[in-house]
């Protein structure tokens, strides 16, 4: 099977320093996959790579089989991008720019899918709207439609949701999610863990140019050791028998760090002696954030 995204020793430097560093990925078809790490870890620079704006030091990458340098051309046609920056022509209107974009890759008589993105996209009352009246929010949903028009396999969202609202969040990810069930590959980099937690099947981290992490989100959460239970107590200071316990205090609530079921028991029978009522409780269970935040920790440490 000719993986969707394959990446190779994948290096860019630019002088003395290093953007990305032996990068081996492969991404299979159909995956719904999140690319992370904090600003500067080369999530960017891999993107351009892959979409042919910048070229590598060393190392190649294929889309669908497709060499980004040698088979740009093939390559370019596989894959649709949503870039991070609102880029855009101010001189047509919706439907033009998608119309134009289609002309990009040799696509005459798009209109019937040009007019189901506009629709599932919430565009279709803007279509003959000029792109330089509309809002941010707007501008990213072309931005998306633009990267959606050629109907590519694979699909880059990079970081589709910053500064959008509610409502279209909600709506682009319905849309996404039925692209991804009808076989398109879609790999998302975004700074909601939450989002890439409740969508992608598997993460790669990054930090400072390198894969720090890579795995499936499940595996990852359940490495993490233990959870937490947060209590709202009928007592500001805790008695001496918890001062010993591993816990932190945040806006009144008291947090602390279970390694198992038995040991809420014992909180709840020390609380219970001690007569302190518990007003409010609460049961937190490792996640995505914490398993990032855990990970990219562990490597500054090191």
């Amino acid at each position: 099977m000719v993986a969707a995204i394959e990446i190779h020793q994948l290096s860019k430097r630019y002088g003395v320093l290093s953007a990305l560093e032996n990068i081996n990925l492969s991404i299979n078809p159909g995956e719904f996959f999140a690319l992370l790490g904090p600003n500067g870890a080369g999530k960017t620079t891999l993107i351009s790579i892959l979409a042919g704006l910048t070229l590598a030091t060393s190392g190649h990458a294929r889309i669908m089989g497709y060499d980004v340098v040698a088979d740009y051309s093939d390559a370019r046609k596989k894959l649709g991008v949503v870039p991070q920056e609102l880029v855009f022509d101010p001189f047509f209107t919706v439907r033009e720019a998608l119309v134009i974009q289609s002309g990009y890759y040799g696509i005459r008589r798009n209109d019937d899918w040009i007019d189901e993105i506009l629709h599932r996209l919430d565009l279709a009352d803007k279509a003959h709207t000029n792109m330089r009246a509309l809002s941010g929010g707007m501008k990213r949903r072309v931005l998306v439609a633009q990267a959606l028009v050629h109907k590519p396999p694979v699909i880059i969202l990079d970081e589709p949701t910053a500064g959008v609202d509610v409502e279209l969040r909600q709506a682009l990810w319905l849309f996404i999610k039925q692209l991804n069930q009808d076989g398109h590959t879609i790999v998302l980099t975004t700074h909601y863990l939450e989002e890439a937690e409740a969508l992608c099947n598997r993460v790669a981290m990054l930090k400072q140019g390198k894969i720090v992490a890579l795995d499936s989100i499940r595996n990852l959460i359940n490495n993490v050791q233990g959870f937490s239970v947060q209590f709202r107590l009928s007592c500001a200071i805790l008695p001496p028998v918890l001062q010993g316990w591993s816990r932190s205090s945040h806006d009144g609530l008291h947090i602390f760090k279970i390694r198992d079921y038995f040991q809420i028991e014992t909180l709840l029978a020390i609380l219970r002696t001690e007569k302190i009522q518990v007003l409010e409780m609460q049961l937190q269970q490792p996640d995505l954030e914490e398993v990032f935040v855990k990970i990219m920790g562990a490597v500054e440490a090191s």
